[in-house]
Formats: structure tokens, C-alpha cells, sequence
């Protein structure tokens, strides 16, 4: 665990600048914006179409060094991620860019976790660093730095389908996803689409939406046929209040059927959601019968506990896997 951060797949969190826009559903409700706002008076200044972004201050390039030297020191790779900003967002000075691998390139004990949205940019972007920091290659592809994690953000499956190969495309020491927050089931997920590493976990925060316990059941378990470590982070707000009274454990009430909602909803619902295998928030007799249509059931039954409470449990256990170093 990092000294300035509580995300718990990466040692520490610094970004090169501050700032980004919107660009699909995951970032509907982005804490990065919010936490932006929090220090803009009310205003997040640096987000959304024309905001400028917001260089960090010179002091703080300095952090990654000083990890870098402790990181050689422990004989232990610590892992660093830019959770502010996107390392790909066209909006950004492409000499901010360098800079910012200008100190990768001085970190060689640190693994860098590039997590973007979007990974359409990246192999244009690294090409154009490559060339700027006159390192001897004529493109990215040629020796890909081994200090760099490629990340995509994926909610869903239509991102899944568009960007999945985009990322496999780049080459890189590990190619990874962030599957948060988890908006839909993604389904079968094609072989040769699969990452090295996938994190997943619900949403957190205000205005934060459900996510159905069977869509990371089913990635954790393409993944362990698939032998890729897979990183469950949170439940986020939402989780159960139904908990097995022999041993506590949570326990989620699905209706599998119609006429199941109809005997049990007055006493299981119990101001909580109805949620079909799409996502969608069922509200009536109605609502249920087209998911029965649709083949959505199991229909399950979330409640907002709050993070802390929903935890990070799947199942009964953690899942805290990381790729091996190569």
C-alpha cells in the first residue's frame, strides 16, 4: 500500500498534469473531476471540452525519483499510477507528453500503469515521443520500454469489442484492463482479446450505479480458464442486506423467475433495486415481464450499503492478482 493512496493495485499514484474530459459512460461520474472541483471553488476548472489542463508542480517530479532510489534499494519494483489525467488525452501539450517519459525513462525500478480511455492514441502518441526523445528508434514498436503497463478502461462490452485489440495492438511489457466501473456484462470474451491482467470493481460515490453480481463472476471465471490473474477492487456503493444467519456471509436474493418476484418482492426488495442481467433497474410488473421476454433473469436485488460496507469480497474471497514481471 502506497503512502498516498488507497488504490490497492499500485504503490503510489502521481500524475504529470491534471485535467481530462469526458469521453464515454465510465466517466460519468469521474472522482478525479470531482476532486477537481472540490479545490476550484466548486468549478472543475480543468475538465471538459477547452479546460485547460494543469501541469503539476516542479517539486513533485521529483517524488518519482525518490521511489525510484527506494525501489532499488528494496530490490522491489514499486508499481505507479497517473490517476489524475489521461497519458493519451488529445488535449494535452505533446511536450508535456515527453517530459513526462523523459522521467520514465529515469525510473528504471518503477512500472508505469498508462490507463486510458482513449487507447486509439497511443501508438501515434508513443511513435511521436520516441522520435522527440531521439533514443535511437524510429517507432515505439521497435523496443517497447519494459518500465510501461498499458491500460484500457473498459465498462462494457461495446467497449470491449472496440478497443480490446487496440490495446493488444500497442506493443508493451503488460497489457492490462480496468474493467471500472463495471456498467455491463461483457460476455464471452474472444481469446485473442484477453490482457495479461484485468482489474474490475463496481462503483463508488455519488449517483454510483449497480453493478450485477453474475458480470464479474463471469470475467473472474474466463479468467481462471484463461489463466489471467484477475483483480477484484470493490462491490463500490451498492452490495446486498441479506446475509446467511448460520454464518453471516452476504448472500445476493436473485428472482430467477416472474412468478418468484411476484411472491417474494413485498419482503425481499425492501427499498432496494431490481436489476436484470442488462443493467436495467426493473420498477414494475412490467418491467419484469420484459426481462423474462428478454431472457435477463436472474433479477437481483441491491441495495446501497455504501463502499465500506459492500467491501471487496467475491464469492466468499479476495482476488487480489497481479501479472508476473517480465
Amino acid at each position: 500500500m502506497s503512502e498516498n493512496t488507497k488504490i490497492e493495485w499500485c504503490d503510489h499514484t502521481w500524475s504529470p498534469w491534471e485535467g481530462c474530459q469526458k469521453v464515454g459512460p465510465g466517466c460519468d461520474h469521474c472522482y478525479a473531476e470531482a476532486r477537481n472541483a472540490r479545490f476550484g471553488g466548486g468549478t472543475p476548472t480543468n475538465w471538459g471540452p477547452g479546460a485547460p489542463r494543469r501541469r503539476t508542480a516542479p517539486n513533485s517530479w521529483k517524488l518519482p525519483l525518490r521511489w525510484d532510489r527506494k525501489a532499488g534499494e528494496m530490490g522491489k519494483r514499486l508499481r505507479i499510477f497517473p490517476s489524475l489525467c489521461d497519458p493519451f488525452d488529445n488535449a494535452v501539450d505533446p511536450a508535456w507528453r515527453v517530459d513526462f517519459f523523459r522521467l520514465i525513462a529515469k525510473t528504471p525500478n518503477l512500472d508505469w500503469l498508462l490507463l486510458t480511455k482513449r487507447i486509439g492514441n497511443a501508438r501515434e502518441m508513443l511513435n511521436e515521443i520516441v522520435h522527440e526523445l531521439s533514443c535511437g528508434l524510429n517507432t515505439w514498436d521497435e523496443l517497447p520500454w519494459p518500465g510501461i503497463w498499458l491500460g484500457a478502461t473498459i465498462v462494457n462490452r461495446a467497449e470491449m469489442l472496440r478497443d480490446a485489440e487496440r490495446l493488444l495492438a500497442v506493443p508493451c511489457r503488460i497489457h492490462f484492463w480496468s474493467v471500472e466501473p463495471m456498467l455491463g456484462d461483457l460476455g464471452k470474451v474472444p481469446p485473442e482479446m484477453m490482457p495479461d491482467w484485468i482489474i474490475c470493481g463496481g462503483e463508488s460515490g455519488p449517483g454510483a450505479r449497480p453493478t450485477h453480481p453474475e458480470w464479474p463472476r463471469a470475467l473472474r471465471d474466463q479468467c481462471a480458464d484463461a489463466g489471467v490473474p484477475f483483480h477484484f477492487k470493490q462491490w463500490g456503493q451498492w452490495h446486498t442486506d441479506a446475509f446467511l444467519m448460520s454464518t453471516g456471509e452476504p448472500v445476493f436474493r436473485q428472482f430467477d423467475s416472474f412468478q418468484q418476484w411476484v411472491n417474494k418482492a413485498s419482503t425481499w426488495v425492501n427499498g432496494g433495486v431490481c436489476l436484470d442481467r442488462s443493467g436495467n433497474v426493473l420498477r414494475n410488473g412490467g418491467d419484469f415481464m420484459r426481462a423474462r421476454d428478454a431472457g435477463d433473469f436472474p433479477v437481483t436485488v441491491m441495495h446501497r450499503t455504501g463502499k465500506r460496507a459492500a467491501g471487496r469480497l467475491l464469492d466468499g474471497r479476495t482476488h487480489d492478482e497481479f501479472p508476473e514481471a517480465r
